[in-house]
């Protein structure tokens, strides 16, 4: 397997706590919170579909492309589009997650953009557009030259790493948040559902911290287009 050994632990690891952290936010939004639906008159339905999204998307999908490159015992061509898709694939969940939040507040008539957590989370998304579209245009179409693309490496893979970071971090305040404001509206605050929320979070958290290890870990991948970025 082209996994180092050093970082092999760290990818196992990872793909435990993706599963985990799927499984408990849809149990949370189905079970707990009802369902899923992107039309309906009980509005917090379509809330529900944000949460989901941003973790199974943006989080972990987009934590699975990230170790891809690295971690895949592929070709370098199959790896790079591998990459490539499953960013694109969790940039759009992201995005249409993050309108379902819009949508919800629009429909139940509640304020849009005022907490940090929708700060954060605008800019997050702009900022991993941003990076998925430059690396599209230097790394794979219509793609830069070499001195480019091996001057952009270093700068284009801690910025990755950087967004990636925000993006965990911004989902565990999202927990937090929705958490405070259930439990202000009645939700029991030793409940199961107030656990499940918190330890969701927990394997959020988790999840990226494994990610950032996997990489970081990983001996840097050399090939001909000096392509070694997460």
């Amino acid at each position: 397997m082209a996994t180092g050994v050093k970082a092999l632990p760290f990818f196992l690891v990872a793909q435990v706590l993706a599963v985990a952290g799927a499984v408990m936010v849809l149990v949370w939004n189905i079970h707990f919170r009802g369902g899923l639906a992107w039309e309906s008159s009980n509005k917090s339905l379509i809330f529900n579909i944000h949460p989901v999204l941003i973790l199974i998307g943006l989080i972990i999908i987009g934590g699975e492309a990230i170790m891809s490159y690295k971690s895949l015992p592929l070709k370098h061509d199959v790896k790079k589009l591998i990459h490539l898709v499953l960013h694109a694939i969790a940039l759009i969940l992201g995005i249409i997650g993050v309108y379902a939040a819009f949508k919800y507040h629009n429909e139940s008539s509640i304020a849009n953009l005022y907490s940090l957590h929708s700060w954060l989370g605008i800019g997050i998304i702009a900022l991993y557009g941003i990076q998925w579209i430059f690396g599209f245009l230097v790394f794979f179409y219509p793609g830069a030259t070499t001195e480019i693309r091996s001057g952009s490496v270093p700068w284009h893979a801690l910025f990755g790493l950087f967004v990636y970071v925000l993006a965990v971090g911004n989902a565990a305040l999202g927990f937090l948040e929705k958490l405070t404001f259930l439990e202000n509206s009645g939700l029991a605050k030793y409940g199961p559902e107030a656990f499940l929320v918190n330890f969701t979070a927990v394997i959020t958290v988790l999840y990226g911290a494994f990610v950032v290890l996997t990489v970081l870990s990983q001996a840097p991948v050399e090939d001909e287009y000096s392509y070694s970025s997460i």
